[in-house]
């Protein structure tokens, strides 16, 4: 199916959800007297049903409109108002405006009940009861965000609102955290929140609300009190071995000021370091931000983790600390000053064990029919800090945000690895490896908005300049030379891999936007710079000696990009549709430079790289999405150069083209289409979405790995051209079940891929197809029990196309959480997590179990908690996976913490 095709039935789909069988009725609502009535709820429905169509609410002038979607020729129409007779009225299922008179009703009430509403809708903003969907068991947000229907939190965190990531979180409106919510997300106790509000289409700068449109939803914590001083704490010890956890965290919300100070270390596998990262990014007129890391070059060989919760593997000793604070320095109120610092240490040892059988097939040369058998060890140590200013105006009338970053790595790693094989002429290999790798980053990013007359004026600048620095060594070094092919056998004792970075990124663009009624188009320049350099050199040593080693083995290599750019926005924003459409016109200017084996490329093409989403809000719950975006790339940094590198002990780096031109430098052509149809219902707590997406790219280079020794090789480029396509269809339902206090959903996901590589000088084609489901459960139905249940499963088919073969691999896990509570006092709990890979017969299933009691001092809010894990003491997890590509079978075991106990303290600080 071509692009052009596929687009067709996109907006022929867009145009018939739009527009087939849709009617629009409105009018005004007035009481007796003729005024207009407020907060009148307006509902439509097919005779004889309950089933609401459409829902609507009076504005202040006792305005409504409803879009009902039916085939019925005749509609109930009703009409609900405070102190007011109801009416109900049977109407002509056409476009039409009624206008309708209430009489007042005087209701001598006898008893009064408050019952506050499970989920409310007004305008773009759902709002959540959050105690609505807690259970006893539950402490903080995130442990109660997990259950709303509509929302799911990630692995790392990352709170997804119908399947898509949330642009910002703020607590009483406030962006305290900017991004990095993970600590209030789970540190926050959940008596603290009243309520949790998605406000969809969510647009974060105030001046450009009714101007520009956003596809992405925010997060807003609605606390009790408008001043509120809280916080989570936690004390625990254990043993087998040694175990201890310690979490403090005070938090303040005011009108005015807002802090959260922060203090985490453990050692029983929790990595409470991953809550400083940022999970949120607003959007591009707050200026560029992003998650800082250092650029890795080299890395020491890595045992494997598995794919479980991370209290089951995580061999950790972490320290982590950061302080958050937002303060309004001036009288004016709209002035916001933001300060962020953290700092981690981090202890982590790995160990796993991997079994890899080679078909017995020509292809694989000498690798046929053998058996490798690999073991890993690690000891990570990371040391980072982070230190970042904001000052921000978001205000109606205008808008500034400074933001100021510098983040600092010292990190050390440290490997071992063993290698065994059946080929008996091949004798065990075995190597030690370490890497220091410090780096720093300093970057500053501007942008400001300032109304002048009738138009926006928007300009941004940011700056960022990044040194890293990494020393590997490898010892013995005929290690190194079984894998890479290295030739100096004897010659050396240990292979010393330097590399040092640098990287220097400006970015300057201004715009001015101009509003036409619900049009606003925004025409923008800029320019943005990038250059880079990087410095390598491969030695060994001989009696403590170091010396080059002959040939292409060391690197001064220039990558340096200029790219002016062009473009223009328009921007279309009403009550139900939403539309933006980017055209940026962008001219690519490459320049690679290798300075010591006299290798220079220049890439320039002038690239349109547009980009399109539209939301329409259809029959009041229905909402309907499209995108569609096309881009280059023409690699980056790193992607190129002339002489060799041992990225790892095992692994040599060749990223250099023969006969090197501007034909052959990587060109990347991205295209992509998707489509998503969403329902939310608050009326009746029903949510879904099914989505679309294809995608196609088109490049020039192709990577290649060749091996001799099966696990390590040669890693490289080739020029050839290649196309690879990429489809997945999804759609997920969720549902809440307030007389049964139940929360059901579930999704399904099929997507189709193919690509490209070379292995031993095989050029192959592989295509995988990949089918998931997954469901989740959770029910407080009966006052004494809670009970949580997920479960995912996947089955995948991976296909060699170049050879005609095939594998079938699948897998599932789940997890049970069962909760007894025979008093307020007292809670039993029960944990199941199981685990199943299947692929050729082989089957591997991985079950624990934990058990729990706590008791509750539910004067003072105290818990005191005594836990059970991993009671069956399974020390080892295996998984199995094919290989399509490289024609093999790969066992993995995994070592995995032992059974042990913890009793732990836990409070609130208020």
């Amino acid at each position: 199916m071509t692009m052009k095709k596929v687009l067709s039935i996109f907006f022929m789909l867009a145009f018939t959800l739009m527009v087939f069988a849709q009617k629009t009725i409105s009018g005004v609502i007035t009481d007796g007297d003729g005024k207009a009535l407020a907060s009148a709820s307006v509902t439509v429905e097919e005779p004889g049903k309950n089933a609401i169509l459409a829902y609507g609410i009076s504005n202040a002038k006792g305005e409504y409109k409803v879009t009902v979607t039916s085939s019925e020729s005749n509609l109930d129409l009703k009409i609900k108002a405070f102190n007011q007779k109801p009416i109900t009225r049977s109407i002509k299922n056409e476009d039409q405006k009624l206008n309708f008179s209430m009489d007042s009703q005087a209701t001598e009430i006898q008893e009064v009940r408050l019952k506050t509403k499970l989920i409310t809708k007004k305008g773009d903003t759902i709002s959540y009861d959050l105690k609505s969907f807690e259970n006893k068991n539950d402490r903080t947000l995130a442990d109660v965000l997990k259950k709303i229907p509509g929302i799911e939190v990630n692995k790392d965190g990352t709170v997804l609102y119908q399947g898509e990531a949330i642009n910002k979180f703020y607590v009483n409106g406030k962006d305290l955290m900017e991004g990095g919510y993970g600590t209030v997300n789970n540190s926050l106790p959940k008596d603290a929140v009243s309520k949790v509000e998605v406000l969809e289409n969510h647009q974060p700068v105030s001046i450009l609300r009714d101007k520009v449109p956003s596809e992405q939803a925010a997060l807003n914590i609605k606390l009790k009190k408008s001043v509120t001083m809280t916080g989570r704490g936690e004390i625990g010890a254990g043993f087998s071995p040694l175990l201890w956890n310690v979490k403090l965290t005070p938090m303040f919300f005011g009108q005015k000021n807002q802090w959260v100070v922060n203090y985490k270390a453990n050692n029983n596998g929790e990595s409470v370091e991953n809550e400083g990262n940022l999970l949120a990014f607003g959007n591009r007129w707050e200026g560029k931000r992003s998650q800082v890391s250092a650029n890795r070059w080299l890395n020491v060989e890595q045992a494997q983790t598995p794919d479980l919760p991370e209290k089951r593997y995580l061999l950790n000793n972490v320290h982590f600390f950061s302080a958050n604070l937002l303060t309004s320095p001036f009288k004016n109120k709209e002035w916001e000053l933001k300060a962020n610092v953290n700092y981690t240490y981090n202890d982590v040892e790995r160990d796993s064990h991997t079994k890899t059988a080679y078909d017995d097939i020509p292809a694989n040369n000498d690798l046929a029919g053998r058996t490798l058998e690999q073991s890993r060890r690690n000891d990570f140590y990371t040391n980072s800090a982070k230190a970042e200013l904001i000052f921000t105006k978001n205000a109606k009338k205008g808008f500034f945000k400074n933001t100021t970053t510098w983040n600092g790595f010292w990190n050390t790693n440290n490997g071992f690895s063993g290698l065994d094989t059946t080929d008996e002429n091949v004798p065990y290999i075995s190597g030690n490896q370490s890497l220091q790798s410090p780096s720093g980053s300093f970057q500053n990013s501007l942008s400001t908005i300032i109304p002048w007359k009738d138009k926006l004026i928007n300009v941004m600048s940011y700056f960022k300049y990044q040194k890293d620095k990494q020393t590997m060594k490898v010892n013995p070094a005929s290690y190194t030379d079984y894998f890479t092919g290295l030739s100096t056998i004897g010659l050396y004792d240990t292979y010393r891999q330097y590399a040092l970075s640098e990287t220097l990124e400006v970015n300057h663009s201004a715009s001015v936007g101009f509003t036409f009624k619900k049009l606003t188009i925004i025409p923008e320049i800029g320019l943005n710079m990038n250059f880079n350099n990087l410095k390598s050199l491969l030695s060994g040593s001989k009696d403590n000696i170091y010396m080059s080693l002959a040939g292409r083995n060391q690197n001064d290599v220039d990558w340096n990009e200029l790219t002016p750019y062009t473009q223009v926005s328009f921007n279309y924003k009403s009550d139900r549709l939403n539309m933006n459409l980017t055209l940026p016109v962008n001219f690519y200017s490459i320049k690679y430079q290798d300075n010591l084996y006299n290798q220079l490329a220049d890439k320039t093409k002038t690239a349109l790289e547009p980009t399109f989403f539209a939301s329409y809000d259809f029959a009041s719950f229905f909402k309907y999405w499209v995108f569609a975006s096309q881009s280059y790339d023409f690699g980056n940094f790193g992607f190129l150069y002339g002489g060799n590198v041992l990225t790892s002990a095992g692994n040599l780096s060749q990223r250099y083209v023969s006969d090197l031109s501007n034909s052959k430098m990587p060109e990347y052509l991205n295209r992509n289409v998707g489509t998503r149809l969403e329902y939310r219902n608050p009326l009746n707590n029903l949510f879904f979405n099914v989505r679309y997406n294809y995608g196609t790219m088109k490049r020039n280079i192709v990577e290649t790995f060749a091996t001799t020794g099966g696990i390590g090789g040669s890693i490289g480029i080739e020029a050839r051209e290649n196309s690879t396509k990429s489809q997945s269809e999804s759609a997920e339902i969720g549902k809440y079940f307030p007389k049964f206090k139940s929360n059901i959903s579930t999704s399904f996901t099929n997507s189709d891929s193919n690509s490209f590589s070379f292995f031993n000088e095989n050029f192959i084609e592989s295509k995988n197809n990949v089918q998931s489901w997954s469901a989740k459960f959770n029910n407080t139905y009966f006052s004494w029990l809670s009970i949580d249940y997920n479960i995912s499963m996947n089955w995948r088919t991976n296909k060699n196309a170049t050879k005609s073969t095939s594998q079938k691999s699948s897998g599932w896990s789940h997890n049970l959480a069962a909760y007894i509570y025979p008093s307020d006092n007292h809670t039993f709990g029960f944990n199941w997590d199981n685990s199943v890979t299947s692929t050729q017969g082989n089957t591997y299933k991985n079950p624990f179990y934990d058990l729990s009691y706590q008791y509750t001092w539910v004067k003072k809010k105290i818990d005191f908690e005594l836990k059970w894990l991993n009671i069956t003491n399974q020390k080892i997890y295996e998984t199995v996976a094919v290989n399509i590509e490289q024609g093999n079978t790969v066992t993995q075991s995994y070592k995995i913490r032992p059974s042990q106990f913890m009793f732990t303290v836990k409070f609130n600080f208020k």
